[in-house]
């Protein structure tokens, strides 16, 4: 079909006095078919199949133009009719000639090669991705921590697509592009277009993407704002409406780099991204998949500003599961690594809540919270912190430690808790012991008061069954309410 096309091409021989002018290479609207294509598609005496490397120098860049538009032109083709081998073995070619003549660091990226080379590659790679078979999925809490054991989906089209992936990135990446003019054909809406690609199934695409996606915030700082704000967005329609996207551990594994060289004091702008964005992932079922880069992400922010480790806590205590304890297990984890660049001015903000929750986790009929919960108190600069505040947080986590010691099930969880009572009796003995003899005075008062309720209920039940000694006097009576009568009445 290509050499079809090829045959039919305008071949126009130069006037010996002039030299060869060239228009602009821009292809709106490409067709192979039933359309006579302009000369400044292929310019004239180049035929694009002729090779880069045996052509004189002053006629590479505009041989370089011919490839990539015919490039362009055979993947506007395969969208109305599929290519044959042929076809598809010229493209792949082409494109590895394109790349190796990239590679040499002597293609000058002018503005025909630069507007070519962005037509053919929008071409490839800006396409309707195909529907996922997880998006008609149910998620249940094991199959959500199970995503990550899923086997990817492939792309069939991967071994070209790669190709223009490596052009778009030494594109980016080359000292031989001025941002300036890059910007005018990379604006927002091929940015906008790139980033949508991030929900592609194959992560060999995904990883292509998070590279480039790298540079260009690296390179064009005009994009930085709208990136973030693109990024923000595809946050929230996956938190709040579609709970299903394919890239968001890519995307955080981005913003982890990009955080990290945010200039101190942190913006607003910065700080609402965390609250509005970042910590509300922690809401989604499938949270195991990203959350390495997602916990990052926050600490990043942590060790920039340590007055938002109140922040985040609290965050994780408005999203903290209630029934899916390996989750739960996943937030224990998070919040260990947060409270490691926590300091004690901001521990003291979000204790009390922090450890009513911890509490609530010893005490967990699943092992592997309890344990995990427990655990913390292996972390050093966690148990200083309990050392300096040990009076509040013995009030609120001593009763569930007793009860794990007298009636957990697990022996594990047992051993652990009777590490963590020693604990706190070496901080502080006396103090441990007034909170063991509190807690046994309160059990005392508690069992007087069940004893005396039983008794109550024992009496009642012997006054039931011995029966009214005077029925005369016990028979029910129909009382009719009194009405009082008022100047109004």
């Amino acid at each position: 079909m290509i050499k079809q096309f090829l045959s039919k091409l305008p071949r126009k021989n130069p006037k010996p006095d002039s030299p060869t002018t060239f228009s602009s290479p821009l292809i709106t609207e490409p067709s192979i078919s039933g359309r006579r294509t302009s000369s400044a598609v292929f310019p004239a005496n180049f035929d694009p199949l002729s090779s880069l490397k045996e052509a004189p120098a002053s006629e590479k860049q505009s041989l370089l133009i011919s490839k990539l538009n015919l490039c362009t032109l055979i993947s506007h083709s395969s969208n109305s009719q599929p290519l044959n081998e042929t076809d598809q073995e010229l493209r792949h070619q082409t494109l590895i000639e394109i790349l190796d003549f990239v590679n040499l660091g002597s293609c000058k990226f002018n503005e025909q090669v630069m507007e070519a080379l962005c037509n053919m590659i929008s071409a490839h790679i800006f396409r309707v991705l195909p529907p996922s078979i997880r998006s008609s999925t149910v998620f249940s809490p094991q199959s959500a921590m199970d995503i990550d054991e899923d086997e990817p989906a492939m792309d069939p089209a991967w071994p070209y697509l790669q190709i223009v992936y490596d052009l778009l990135l030494k594109f980016v990446a080359s000292s031989n592009t001025d941002p300036k003019a890059v910007k005018k054909y990379l604006d927002h809406s091929f940015v906008f277009r790139l980033l949508e690609l991030f929900d592609s199934e194959d992560p060999r695409e995904r990883e292509a993407l998070k590279k480039i996606l790298h540079r260009i915030y690296g390179k064009f700082m005009v994009h930085r704002p709208f990136i973030r704000k693109t990024v923000s967005n595809i946050f929230y329609r996956f938190v709040f409406e579609t709970e299903r996207h394919n890239g968001i551990a890519e995307l955080l594994e981005v913003l982890g780099s990009i955080i990290s060289g945010f200039a101190l004091p942190l913006k607003e702008e910065h700080k609402m991204f965390l609250v509005r964005a970042l910590i509300p992932l922690h809401k989604a079922k499938n949270i195991g998949a990203y959350l390495q880069q997602l916990s990052f992400s926050v600490i990043q922010f942590v060790e920039k500003e340590p007055k938002l480790a109140g922040t985040v806590i609290t965050g994780l205590l408005k999203y903290w599961p209630a029934t899916n304890s390996q989750k739960e297990v996943m937030f224990l984890g998070e919040l260990e690594e947060v409270l490691e660049v926590t300091n004690g001015v901001e521990f003291q903000r979000i204790m009390v809540p922090l450890c009513r929750r911890i509490a609530l986790c010893i005490n967990s009929s699943h092992f592997q919270v309890a344990e995990r919960a427990l655990f913390l108190w292996n972390n050093e600069h966690i148990v200083s912190l309990i050392a300096q505040n040990r009076q509040v947080i013995l009030t609120l986590v001593y009763q569930a430690l007793e009860r794990n010691t007298r009636s957990h099930w697990n022996q594990a969880v047992l051993n652990l808790t009777l590490n963590v009572r020693k604990m706190f009796s070496e901080m502080d003995e006396e103090l441990f012991q007034m909170f063991q003899s509190n807690y046994e005075e309160e059990e005392a008062k508690a069992k007087g008061v069940e004893e005396k309720r039983r008794l109550t209920w024992e009496r009642l039940e012997a006054a039931a069954k011995s029966g009214p000694s005077d029925p005369a006097k016990n028979t029910a009576v129909l009382v009719t309410p009194l009405i009082i009568c008022t100047p109004l009445c």
